[in-house]
């Protein structure tokens, strides 16, 4: 059973944050799925994760609908579908997870911006419906500089 990790970011933005838990994850040897809710917003990651990455300087990734999605490490998609075989989700711009995938996968990363109060209010509806649903979840802020967890929910004993 995965866990749902909320992220605040308040200090970098979405584009530097990505690439650093995108280069966790594949270090775990989790394949990944980036859920968008706007193509134009993934067009701008697509670009950020060929500039970022450890020592080969990008992180190889592939767009959803592409050819070879399906061998891509890495799968930037609008849709619930991933043909990637991931088995970790990265959820940004208020993109839908369910409560079966936060059970189904290794790790669910919700990203907010926690200076846009309704991407805020946003990711405390989904914590709230995730956690009411069974799901274990925890809340990570990097308000003092550094990444903190703040907060954990772990699911009801039967």
């Amino acid at each position: 059973m995965g866990v749902a990790y909320f992220y605040h970011l308040t200090r970098a933005p979405l584009e530097a944050t990505l690439p650093m838990l995108l280069e966790k994850a594949r270090g775990a040897g989790w394949r990944v799925a980036v859920r968008g809710r706007e193509a134009a917003h993934l067009d701008t990651l697509d670009e950020a994760l060929w500039l970022a990455g450890g020592d080969d300087g990008f992180l190889p990734h592939g767009r959803a609908g592409q050819p070879h999605e399906a061998d891509q490490p890495i799968l930037l998609t609008t849709l619930a579908d991933m043909p990637n075989g991931a088995t970790c989700l990265m959820a940004v711009d208020g993109a839908d997870v369910a409560p079966d995938e936060v059970t189904r996968l290794d790790r669910v990363c919700v990203l907010f911006d926690g200076n846009n109060d309704a991407a805020v209010a946003h990711a405390r509806v989904q914590w709230e419906a995730l956690t009411d649903a069974g799901c274990a979840a925890q809340y990570w802020s990097e308000a003092s500089g550094r990444w903190e967890k703040k907060a954990e929910k772990q699911p009801a004993s039967p």
